[in-house]
């Protein structure tokens, strides 16, 4: 009776120890598994690297932070921070914060703070505020990327020089050949307007080319820039990757994508699946910051 009692109790503890917990699994390109640890080495190769997000996820957050601090420490140091949640205009403010001249909630009368800035975004900034590295605020004020949706991407042209200076340079090439844009005039209908269609991609457009130019004017040779940035804006390396290879076509850049999966083995989707350089699956069920 004892040995069908232990028997039992080992059938049982195998088959919950045969459960996958994991909260998250990176692949390569090739679809097959790399650690963090071996990730870590390969991105501090990269000029720039684009970690995209699902913007209410807590695991894709933390490990975000994770990432950085260890390719902080792979890279002694050489690490630039950007992200899609700061806008251009706000970069004196965050500016003051990194120096301690404002503190958190001087940063939050006076920016532009995502609501989920506390949770997702803070300690990012507190770990180059800490390590002392620049963090650029990249994206357009949304104001301006409003107007486009609205009235057009020409409509920019009439700004003042100095709200200019806070967008990408005019004239912009806006191109359905820019991957995500076509998947955007799907998501539309066949039957939405022509013009309000190109609008909409153009607002996107006007995005992406801004975060783009930021990264170029503040990259620095020797130094890996790492950008957070909504997992659309360089998935399938299109949006902002695209606009930086149209004007710097040598950078080495690398893109982290994001995917959330339905198993619990975390594997690649056999479906709908465009892998980039590196691509992160985490649980459809993960916990939601929003």
């Amino acid at each position: 009776m004892k040995n069908i009692f232990i028997t039992i109790l080992l059938a049982l503890f195998g088959s919950l120890s045969a459960q996958n917990f994991r909260p998250y699994q990176f692949y390569d390109k090739k679809g097959k598994e790399i650690k963090p640890e071996k990730l870590v080495k390969e991105l501090a190769g990269y000029d720039v690297v684009f970690f995209g997000e699902n913007h209410n996820s807590s695991i894709n957050h933390w490990l975000q932070l994770r990432i950085t601090e260890a390719l902080y420490a792979q890279k002694n140091g050489e690490l630039i921070l950007g992200a899609e949640m700061f806008e251009r205009d706000n970069q004196s403010q965050l500016n003051q914060y990194l120096s301690g001249k404002f503190d958190a909630k001087t940063l939050k009368d006076s920016a532009r703070l995502w609501n989920n800035f506390t949770t997702d975004y803070k300690p990012l900034v507190d770990f180059a505020k800490k390590k002392k590295l620049s963090f650029i605020a990249t994206n357009i004020p949304r104001k301006y990327a409003s107007q486009t949706a609205k009235e057009g991407l020409e409509s920019l042209n009439n700004l003042p020089e100095k709200d200019k200076s806070y967008i990408a340079q005019l004239p912009v090439k806006v191109t359905l050949d820019t991957p995500g844009y076509p998947e955007m005039k799907t998501m539309m209908g066949d039957h939405a307007d022509g013009t309000k269609v190109m609008n909409f991609i153009s607002a996107q457009a006007i995005k992406d080319a801004t975060m783009a130019e930021s990264i170029l004017k503040n990259i620095q040779a020797g130094k890996t820039f790492i950008h957070y940035n909504g997992n659309y804006h360089s998935k399938e390396f299109g949006g902002i990757y695209w606009y930086i290879k149209q004007k710097n076509p040598n950078l080495k850049m690398a893109v982290i994508s994001v995917f959330e999966s339905e198993n619990q083995e975390l594997k690649v989707p056999e479906k709908d699946y465009i892998p980039t350089d590196f691509n992160l699956m985490i649980p459809s069920d993960m916990t939601k910051t929003y």
